[in-house]
């Protein structure tokens, strides 16, 4: 192996746990899509992990249950709890409160499922509910990868007044359902009760084609 193809693999392997996300993928995965013997590509991971280290980049990546996963440089922490906790963030962005709904509706569900009915990647969505601990990790789905489940939190129920689940407007009528607009715009109005920040005209008409934020 050349080093220009050592180098072009190497970019490869960045995009593809970029693109998984917190759900990361094992070497053999990794192997199979590069098509490389799962030595070489575990090899590859780990002359990434010095490099990322020795050039002190903004991220690291990380071997979680058997899976490696980018994550960002704990030295960097506090900066991210200041991002999280900034003013300007008090209030939920159109995306965040797309992937609530679905969450809030359909838990548990993984980050594919929300993906799926979305149409665009929505880790940064999920990332931002957790970090306002609206959502959480709740195990894995028996599934190929074993992806994470997400539901909803008692913060989530404090934030919207609510006193159970059962209490989301009309959760009923949307069991078996896909209605992401409908469910969203439900959420919202709940949402505006204690939030005039927002109003219901933020709702795009088709907000399932909308991009991630």
């Amino acid at each position: 192996m050349t080093k220009k193809s050592w180098n072009a693999w190497k970019s490869i392997i960045e995009g593809l746990l970029f693109a998984a996300g917190d759900e990361g993928l094992d070497v053999r995965e990794i192997a199979d899509v590069l098509e490389l013997d799962w030595r070489v590509a575990e090899e590859l991971i780990d002359d990434m992990k010095e490099t990322y280290a020795k050039e002190n980049r903004g991220f690291r990546i990380a071997k979680v249950a058997g899976s490696y996963q980018l994550t960002t440089n704990p030295e960097h922490a506090p900066y991210f709890a200041k991002l999280a906790q900034a003013p300007t963030r008090g209030s939920l962005s159109q995306a965040a409160l797309e992937t609530l709904a679905i969450v809030a509706y359909r838990q548990p569900i993984t980050r594919v499922e929300i993906e799926e009915i979305r149409g665009v990647k929505s880790d940064r969505a999920l990332h931002t509910l957790v970090a306002k601990e609206l959502i959480h990790e709740a195990g894995r789905a028996e599934a190929v990868g074993r992806p994470i489940l997400y539901e909803t939190t008692k913060q989530f129920l404090q934030y919207f007044g609510l006193s159970a689940l059962k209490d989301l407007p009309d959760a009923e009528q949307m069991a078996g359902e896909i209605d992401l607009e409908a469910e969203t715009r439900m959420l919202f109005e709940k949402l505006g009760e204690k939030d005039k920040q927002l109003t219901i005209d933020d709702v795009p008409e088709s907000s399932n084609l909308a991009p991630d934020e």
